[in-house]
């Protein structure tokens, strides 16, 4: 498979395409919901920030960046960005999917700027689970890594709260504000360590198909910072290489839970399970949101189709695969070499695709064959229903696993 592969979302319609970007950015958001409830039960509260604080420090600059290139708002000069491209760079990251993380931006000049939450998502998940919870969310996590999104755009970039949670009085809105300064006295932000590895993966380097600047719509997001960004706007081409870009966000980010694990783990087997379990959880809540999304069949052709599409078989370059009418088949590819999910996966394990398909329809299951130079999933249907597994209801807990969007304007904003 080639890095010019043609994407697997290119089948898909413009209308059907803004949506499923929508989709895939709040499921990259909810891969915390499912990996962290199960680092917290290995490992303990506080160990959990650290690994949060890892996992997102290790990957945002890398696909932050790549998203500016890919839609032609890169700084001039690399590192000298401004606050209207750290805003852009926000819209389209899976640690800030639209209205889930409902962010409000306010542009003062091209170095100063702020930001509230008239909604925050991850906040409505974890205060329930008290002050500890959110502490370590809005403070403790946030802190860094905040800082380690803005370093993609400019190191002197500082994001510094005005208020933030615990909210004071309760219920409080907005949920948080903060303030984005750039200013040359700041110190230069420090990248951790595990960032310059997952640099070198092969997500870091894939190389995707260029955007078509000839097709209907939006090739680039080189104009005004918008309010809200209206992705039907984006051209089919640009959403396609949107999506794909998504996806990888996704597999960086997961690289970077597994860079923050490994030294903490005790065992090779320890590793295994809780990165297992992660993706069992995505897999089932990604594929009830995309099959919901798109209106998909519940049946095996409707399922073959899931399983095409979904997050963890993507992009087409990173993830070799080939679909029929009833099955896929699974070949060597980039993502074997960074240990992405699809790694994980095969004739002796393929609990993920099994929650996908059951998303669609409990009735559906896989059976899965070794090949000599790969692996053939094919979807049946069985006669009773499968229960929905465990790692999947914990993500459920999540206000992100039934989070409707709504239709929105969008308006450029301008300095004030």
């Amino acid at each position: 498979m080639t890095p010019s592969a043609r994407s697997r979302y290119t089948d898909l319609t413009r209308e059907e395409l803004a949506e499923v970007v929508r989709e895939l950015l709040l499921i990259g958001q909810l891969i915390d919901r499912s990996g962290m409830a199960w680092c917290i039960s290995a490992f303990g509260r506080e160990e959990m920030l650290r690994i949060a604080i890892v996992e997102w420090a290790a990957a945002s600059p890398i696909y932050t960046r790549r998203m500016q290139v890919a839609l032609g708002y890169a700084p001039a000069v690399p590192g000298q960005g401004d606050v209207p491209t750290i805003f852009k760079g926000l819209q389209l990251d899976i640690g800030a999917p639209p209205q889930f993380m409902d962010f409000r931006y306010t542009v003062h000049d091209a170095r100063h700027g702020e930001f509230h939450l008239d909604h925050c998502g991850a906040l409505m998940d974890v205060e329930p689970m008290g002050e500890e919870y959110v502490r370590g969310m809005c403070h403790d996590i946030e802190d860094p890594t905040f800082d380690a999104t803005a370093i993609a755009t400019h190191p002197r970039a500082q994001v510094r709260p005005v208020h933030r949670p615990p909210r004071m009085p309760a219920g409080r809105t907005p949920h948080c504000r903060w303030t984005v300064v750039i200013d040359d006295s700041h110190p230069e932000a420090q990248a951790i360590a595990e960032l310059a590895v997952n640099e070198r993966s092969r997500a870091a380097l894939l190389e995707l198909a260029p955007i078509d600047p000839a097709d209907d719509g939006a090739a680039d997001y080189a104009g005004p910072l918008l309010a809200d960004l209206d992705l039907a706007g984006f051209s089919h081409s640009a959403l396609v290489r949107i999506a794909d870009e998504v996806c990888l966000q996704m597999a960086l980010l997961d690289r970077g839970f597994t860079l923050a694990l490994e030294p903490r783990a005790t065992s090779p087997e320890q590793l295994l399970d809780i990165r297992r379990k992660q993706l069992v959880g995505v897999a089932g809540i990604a594929g009830s949101r995309l099959a919901r999304a798109l209106s998909l069949p519940p049946d095996v052709k409707g399922a073959v189709r899931l399983l095409a599409l979904h997050p963890m078989l993507n992009p087409a370059a990173y993830v070799a695969v080939e679909a029929d009418a009833d099955a896929l088949v699974v070949r060597p590819s980039p993502a074997d070499e960074d240990g992405a999910w699809v790694s994980l996966i095969g004739p002796e394990w393929f609990v993920p695709l099994r929650a996908a398909v059951q998303s669609l329809d409990p009735h559906l299951d896989v059976e899965v064959t070794a090949l000599e130079d790969g692996w053939r999933a094919e979807v049946v249907r069985r006669a009773e229903p499968a229960a929905e597994a465990s790692e999947v209801a914990v993500v459920r807990f999540s206000t992100g696993a039934d989070f409707a969007f709504e239709p929105r304007r969008s308006l450029p904003i301008t300095p004030v």
